[in-house]
C-alpha cells in the first residue's frame, strides 16, 4: 500500500462490458490523472470507489447470479477520469499559466501502456497455443488493434456486421474503453491547452488564482456543449446502433463531460446542512449497487439508463470534494466517502487497472480451450487474475512511475510508450503471418470442381463418383468458408434498410419467375435456386433480410439493440411488392426458426405472412430451417481438419420443433408446401449432427451453410421441389421450340433429364455404329481407334441424375466398345454476320495413369454436308471443343481445315490450343466447354473457352478466303464420343495395354446451342 501523497495519482483503467450479447465485452482503461478542484491533496475516497466499481463488473463478467448489470462500472470510470485528469490540467493551467501537452501524454504513457503491452503480448503468444488456427487469426488482429487503440472501432465494425456474427468472444474485447478514453484525451487534452492559451491571451491576468476565475467558466461552457452534444447522440445511437453507442467514442464523451463539469465548477463553495452531503453520497452510492442489482441484459443501454450510475458517481464525488476550509471531506460522521477511503476498498481500487487488464483473457481463453465455464469456476479464475496482475503492478507499474531517470524528460516517457505499442504489434505480426501460412490462402472455391451432389438417397454426393484424391481435408476449407457467401451482391439487405432493390438474376426477364422470400436463412439458398431457375431459363427474384423474420413477429435485432420496426416495413413493402407485380411461377419461403419458442404466436405470425401470399395463387413452399450448430464450425475445423467429427454439435439442439412445418403436414395450411434436406445434413437419428460431411465443410458460420454445401446440395433441392408439385421437370428445348433470351436464339438444349437407363432424346441425337461411317470410307473411323461403337446403354445411357454417360467396356475377349452420338440437326450455323456458340458441361472420365492409356474423349463438331456421303475432310471444317487423352491433366482445341496434308491448317495436326491445364477437377466435376463461330463484320474468327476464358482463337486473317468460308461458314453437326486407342493417344505414349480400364465414363451435363445477330 502506497501513502497518500501531496501529488494526487492517476486514476487507472477499470473495466466493464457491453449487457446482453456483449457480455463479456470490456474493461475501459482509466488512468486518470487528477487533484481534486483545489490543492486539497489525494482522494483516497475516489480509489476506493474504484474497487466498488470493478468489483460489479468482475461479478458481471463471472456471471455472479443477481449481479446482471454490473456494466454499469463503465459510467463509474468515466466520469472518475474525466473529474481527475481535467481537474489535473485545470491545476496545470491555473498555476503555470499553460498546459504541457508532452508531458501530460509522457505521463500516461508511461502509467497505462507498459502493464497493457505485457498483457497483448501474453495474449498474443498464449493465443496461439490455447485457440484454434482460425480464431488465432482473428486474435492476432485484435492485438493489433488494441495496441493501436482503434479495438473499439474494430468491434463495433464486427457487432454491427449482421454477416459477421457467430464468432467467439475476443480475449481483448474489454481494450475497448481503453481506446475509447484515448481517443477521448488525444482531443480533449489539446482542446483545453487551446482554450487556456486563448483566454490567458485575453484576459493577461498573472496572478493564479485570476487565471482560475478567467479559465473555468469557458472551459465549464466548453465541457458542457460537449456533454450535451454526446448525450444527445448517446440516445440517437441507443435507438438505432446499441453497439456504436456502447462502444463508440463520441457517444461516451457526455460521461467524461460530467466528470469535467465536477472539476471545473466550484462545488466546493456550495452552502448547505453538512447532513446534506452524506445523505447525497450515499443517494449516489445506492444509485449505483441498486443499477448493479436491477438493470440486465434487456436494458437499453447506454441512453437514458446510464443516466442513473453517471449521476450517481457524480454525487459520490461531490460528497467528498472538500469544503472551504481545504481540510479532507466536507461531510462528517458515516459519509460514503469514509467507508471508501478505507483499507481494503483502497487496496482493491490500486490493483483494478491490472486486475482488468488480466481477468478476461484468462476467462475467454481457458474457455476457448476447455469449454464453457460455470460461474464459480469463472469466479475462481477471476480471483486467480489478481497474481499476475499484482505482479506487473509491483515490478513494472510501480517502478517505472517512480522511476527519475524515465519521469524527467517528456519524451522518455513517450519513447517507452511507442516502445509498448511496437513491441504487440510485432509479436501479432509474427504469429498472425504464421497463422495464415498454416491456415493457407483463402482463395474463392472453384465450384465447377466439386463434387456432384446426391439428388436421392442418404448421401450428400453421388456414390457413384470417384472418392477425391488429395487436395484439402475438407471443402471449403476453414478460411474459405468464413467468405463462403452466395453470390447476391447486395440483395440480402442489412437491418437497416426498410426496401430490398429490384435483385433479378437467370435469365432476367423471362415470364417465369422464381421468388426466394424470407430472412439469411433463406439467402443460404440463392445459389440452389439460381441454378434451378437458370436450367429453365426462368428468372430468379430475390427478397431477402438480415435478421428479419418472415412470421409477423415483433423481435429485437441484436445489431440495432432495439426493436426491429425496419423488418416489420421491410416485410410489408415485400408483400405489396409480390401482390402488385407480375405472378411468379413458385414462391420458395425460409426463415430462421427460433425466433420464439411460443407456438401459437408463432403460427399466428405465419398465418399473417402466407395469407397475403396464398392470394397471389401460385404454389407456395416452405423450406425447413437447417440445423444450427450454435458455435463457430470453421474455427472449430481448422482446429481439428484431421477429426472434423471432433466438431459435431448436439442434434437437440441444432434442430428445432418446426410448427409449420407440422402444420402443413396435417393439411392446416392450404395452398403451401414443405421440403426439408434435414435428413442429409444431419444423418440417422444420433445425438449429434456432423460439421463435415463426406468431406464437405456445411457452415460458414454458427448458423448458416456454406455456399458450397448449397451448390452441393441443388439437385437434392430440385428433386423435392419437383416431387412436391411446385416446379415443373426440366424439359428440354428442341428444333421447334427456339426460344430467344438476352438476344440469343437457341437451337438446342438437352440437360439429358430420365429415368437411369435410358437412352438419350431420340429427337436430338443419332447413333455412330461399328468402326466407320457407312460405306467404310475410312476405317477405324480414320484414326486408328481400336473400339467398336454401339447403341447399346452400357455404352451410352441417362444416369438418372441429370448427365449423360458414354463408357467404354471392355468384354472377355478384351474387345472394347464405347458410344459416339451426334446431332440429329446438322445445320447449326451461325446467322449471315452473326455468332454461333456451342456449349456443353462435361466431367472427364476420372481415371488416369496407366489405366487411362488410350482413353480419348471428345466434343466436336464436322462440316454437315458430311452427312450426305461428302468426304472432303478436312476441307469441310472441324472443331474440336475439347479433347483429351490419356486421363492427362490437360485438354485442347483444334480446328482442321484445308488439305490433308499442310495448308493453312498445318494438317493433319491442325490449328491447336496446345495444352490446357485442367486438373483434376475436370474429372470429378462438370466444367463448360464451348466454341463461338463469329462470322460479325471485323471479327471473323472462331473463339474456344474452358470456364468462360478465352484460351484459343483462330481468325480468317490465318487462311484464304475459300479455304475460311468452306470451313465454317456452313452448318455444322455434334459429335459426344470417347475413343479407345489410336494415333492421337499413341502419339502421346498412351497406347491401349491390359492396364487400361475399362467403365470409366464421360458425363455430360447438358449440351447448349444457340446465335445471335
Amino acid at each position: 500500500m502506497t501513502s497518500p501523497s501531496p501529488s494526487v495519482p492517476e486514476l487507472r483503467p477499470a473495466a466493464f462490458t457491453i449487457p446482453g450479447r456483449w457480455a463479456g465485452a470490456a474493461s475501459r482503461g482509466s488512468d486518470a490523472p487528477g487533484p481534486a478542484p483545489r490543492p486539497a491533496g489525494f482522494r483516497p475516497d475516489i480509489e476506493g470507489l474504484r474497487a466498488v466499481a470493478v468489483l460489479a463488473v468482475l461479478a458481471f463478467h463471472a456471471a455472479v447470479p443477481g449481479l446482471a448489470g454490473g456494466f454499469v462500472g463503465v459510467d463509474v470510470f468515466l466520469v472518475i477520469s474525466g473529474y481527475l485528469i481535467t481537474g489535473l490540467l485545470l491545476r496545470e493551467a491555473t498555476t503555470t499559466g499553460r498546459i504541457r501537452l508532452g508531458e501530460f501524454f509522457s505521463r500516461r504513457a508511461r502509467r497505462l501502456l507498459p502493464s497493457a503491452a505485457i498483457v497483448l503480448a501474453v495474449v498474443a503468444l498464449f493465443g496461439a497455443w490455447l485457440t484454434v488456427p482460425l480464431r488465432r487469426a482473428d486474435l492476432e488482429y485484435d492485438v493489433l488493434a488494441a495496441a493501436l487503440s482503434v479495438g473499439n472501432w474494430r468491434f463495433v465494425a464486427q457487432q454491427t456486421d449482421y454477416l459477421a456474427a457467430g464468432r467467439d468472444e475476443s480475449p481483448l474485447l474489454h481494450f475497448w474503453s481503453l481506446a475509447v478514453e484515448e481517443q477521448f484525451y488525444l482531443v480533449w487534452g489539446p482542446l483545453l491547452a487551446l482554450t487556456v492559451l486563448l483566454v490567458l491571451r485575453l484576459v493577461r491576468r498573472g496572478r493564479a488564482d485570476g487565471r482560475g476565475r478567467a479559465v473555468r467558466p469557458v472551459a465549464a461552457a466548453l465541457a458542457a456543449v460537449l456533454t450535451a452534444g454526446s448525450f444527445a447522440l448517446s440516445l440517437h445511437w441507443t435507438q438505432d446502433s446499441v453497439s456504436l453507442a456502447y462502444l463508440g467514442t463520441p457517444s461516451r464523451v457526455w460521461q467524461f463531460g460530467v466528470g469535467a463539469l465536477l472539476a471545473l465548477l466550484p462545488w466546493h463553495l456550495l452552502r448547505g446542512p453538512r447532513v446534506l452531503r452524506v445523505l447525497v453520497g450515499w443517494a449516489g452510492a445506492a444509485a449505483i449497487v441498486g443499477c448493479v442489482l436491477a438493470y440486465d441484459n434487456t436494458t437499453p443501454y447506454p441512453g437514458w439508463a446510464a443516466l442513473v450510475p453517471t449521476l450517481g458517481t457524480a454525487a459520490v464525488i461531490l460528497a467528498g470534494t472538500p469544503g472551504r476550509d481545504g481540510a479532507g471531506a466536507a461531510a462528517p460522521g458515516p459519509g460514503v466517502d469514509r467507508v471508501l477511503g478505507l483499507r481494503v476498498p483502497r487496496a482493491i481500487g490500486r490493483l483494478s487497472y491490472n486486475l482488468y487488464l488480466w481477468h478476461w483473457p484468462v476467462l475467454v481463453l481457458v474457455g476457448a480451450k476447455f469449454g464453457p465455464l460455470s460461474w464459480p469456476v469463472k469466479v475462481a479464475l477471476t480471483a486467480a487474475a489478481a497474481l499476475p496482475a499484482a505482479a506487473v503492478m509491483r515490478w513494472v507499474e510501480r517502478p517505472l512511475r517512480h522511476s527519475r531517470t524515465v519521469s524527467e524528460l517528456p519524451r522518455r516517457g513517450l519513447s517507452l510508450g511507442l516502445a509498448s505499442v511496437v513491441i504487440p504489434v510485432v509479436l501479432a505480426l509474427v504469429v498472425g503471418t504464421g497463422t495464415l501460412r498454416l491456415l493457407g490462402p483463402a482463395a474463392p472455391v472453384d465450384l465447377q470442381g466439386l463434387p456432384p451432389g446426391s439428388s436421392d438417397g442418404t448421401s450428400l454426393l453421388v456414390r457413384t463418383a470417384a472418392p477425391a484424391k488429395g487436395g484439402p481435408a475438407v471443402v471449403p476449407d476453414a478460411v474459405q468458408a468464413r467468405k463462403d457467401f452466395p453470390p447476391d451482391g447486395e440483395c440480402e439487405v442489412a437491418p437497416t434498410a426498410t426496401t430490398s432493390p429490384d435483385c433479378r438474376f437467370g435469365v432476367v426477364g423471362s415470364p417465369d419467375r422464381i421468388v426466394l422470400l424470407g430472412d439469411s436463412h433463406a439467402g443460404q439458398w440463392f445459389s440452389a435456386l439460381l441454378a434451378i431457375a437458370a436450367e429453365r431459363r426462368w428468372e430468379l427474384e430475390e427478397l431477402v433480410k438480415q435478421g428479419c423474420p418472415l412470421p409477423e413477429l415483433t423481435v429485437v435485432n441484436p445489431q440495432l439493440g432495439r426493436t426491429y420496426r425496419e423488418c416489420d416495413t421491410w416485410r410489408a413493402n415485400a408483400l405489396t411488392r409480390l401482390k402488385e407485380g407480375p405472378k411468379p411461377r413458385l414462391i420458395v419461403v425460409s426463415t430462421l426458426n427460433r425466433y420464439t419458442d411460443d407456438r401459437e404466436l408463432l403460427l399466428q405470425g405465419w398465418e399473417k405472412t402466407l395469407a397475403p401470399l396464398r392470394e397471389i395463387g401460385v404454389p407456395i413452399v416452405y423450406l425447413r430451417d437447417t440445423p444450427v450448430p450454435g458455435t463457430d464450425v470453421p474455427a472449430c475445423v481448422s482446429g481439428h481438419t484431421d477429426e472434423p467429427a471432433t466438431c459435431e454439435f448436439p442434434r437437440d439442439k441444432a434442430l428445432w420443433a418446426d410448427p409449420l412445418a407440422d402444420e402443413i403436414a396435417a393439411g392446416r395450411m392450404p395452398g403451401v408446401r414443405t421440403v426439408s434436406v434435414n435428413d442429409v445434413i444431419c444423418p440417422g437419428n444420433g445425438r449429434s449432427c456432423p460439421a463435415v460431411l463426406e468431406r464437405i465443410l456445411l457452415y460458414r458460420d454458427d448458423a448458416h451453410l456454406t455456399n458450397v454445401a448449397v451448390v452441393v446440395l441443388t439437385p437434392r433441392l430440385e428433386r423435392l421441389l419437383t416431387e412436391s408439385g411446385a416446379l415443373p421437370p426440366r424439359s428440354a428445348p428442341t428444333q421447334d421450340r427456339p426460344v430467344t433470351v438476352d438476344g440469343w436464339t437457341q437451337l438446342l438444349r438437352d440437360d439429358f433429364d430420365g429415368p437411369a437407363g435410358s437412352r438419350p432424346s431420340e429427337a436430338n441425337w443419332q447413333y455412330d455404329l461399328g468402326t466407320c461411317y457407312p460405306g467404310c470410307p475410312a476405317p477405324q473411323w480414320g484414326t486408328g481407334e481400336i473400339e467398336t461403337m454401339t447403341d447399346s446403354t452400357a455404352n451410352v445411357r441417362l444416369d438418372g441424375r441429370g448427365a449423360l454417360e458414354i463408357v467404354p467396356t471392355r468384354d472377355a475377349a478384351g474387345q472394347w466398345s464405347s458410344g459416339r452420338i451426334e446431332s440429329r440437326r446438322a445445320d447449326f450455323a451461325p446467322p449471315p454476320g452473326g455468332v454461333l456458340r456451342i456449349e456443353a458441361g462435361i466431367a472427364l472420365p476420372d481415371v488416369t495413369g496407366p489405366a487411362a492409356a488410350g482413353y480419348w474423349p471428345a466434343f466436336w463438331t464436322l462440316g454437315g454436308e458430311l452427312r450426305n456421303g461428302y468426304t472432303g475432310w478436312p476441307a469441310i471444317g472441324e472443331l474440336d471443343i475439347m479433347e483429351q487423352v490419356n486421363g492427362r491433366d490437360t485438354v485442347f482445341g483444334t480446328m482442321h481445315c484445308g488439305v490433308l496434308d499442310g495448308g493453312p491448317c498445318q494438317e493433319p495436326r491442325g490449328l491447336g490450343s496446345g495444352d490446357q491445364p485442367c486438373g483434376a477437377e475436370c474429372r470429378t466435376g462438370f466444367h463448360r466447354y464451348a466454341v463461338e463461330v463469329d462470322l460479325r463484320p471485323g471479327a471473323e474468327q472462331v473463339r474456344w473457352y474452358l470456364d468462360g476464358r478465352e484460351h484459343h482463337r483462330v481468325t480468317a486473317a490465318q487462311m484464304d478466303r475459300a479455304t475460311w468460308d468452306r470451313a465454317v461458314n456452313h452448318g455444322l453437326f455434334l459429335i459426344l464420343n470417347v475413343a479407345v486407342g489410336g494415333n492421337l493417344p499413341t502419339a502421346f505414349g498412351g497406347a491401349v495395354t491390359p492396364a487400361t480400364e475399362p467403365g470409366h465414363p464421360m458425363r455430360v451435363d447438358y449440351v447448349s446451342v444457340a446465335t445471335k445477330p
